[in-house]
């Protein structure tokens, strides 16, 4: 049997290998839109809070705004704005998890409530 040859002048007899593409690649240019879009939403939601408490009730709100943007975007848009949202949420939560332990281990006491 001959090997397979995809110009298709001598077939082997083999159909050729399907080729898999995705029909929406994601970019960095996106992902980067995305990421920088969530840091300004959640420093500004972040701004509004006056103290450590109104910092992070408006970060959780900011970034359940944003993750619900995320999966519309993921639905209907760019899949790659959308990972840029989900990172830099991620990220903005973690940080407000890190001040509110930082309070809670310097005071003793939890200060969410």
């Amino acid at each position: 049997m001959l090997p397979y040859n995809p110009s298709g002048l001598f077939p082997s007899g083999r159909p050729p290998r399907p080729t898999y593409r995705e029909p929406h690649p994601i970019g960095g240019a996106g992902v980067a839109a995305g990421a920088l879009g969530t840091f300004v939403w959640l420093v500004l939601f972040g701004l509004l809070g006056g103290s450590l408490v109104g910092y992070v009730w408006w970060t959780l709100l900011a970034g359940g705004l944003a993750w619900g943007a995320a999966l519309v975007l993921v639905r209907f848009g760019d899949r790659g704005a959308a990972a840029g949202v989900a990172i830099v949420t991620a990220g903005g939560w973690s940080i407000a998890a890190a001040a509110v332990i930082a309070r809670w281990v310097a005071s003793g006491d939890w200060p969410l409530w």
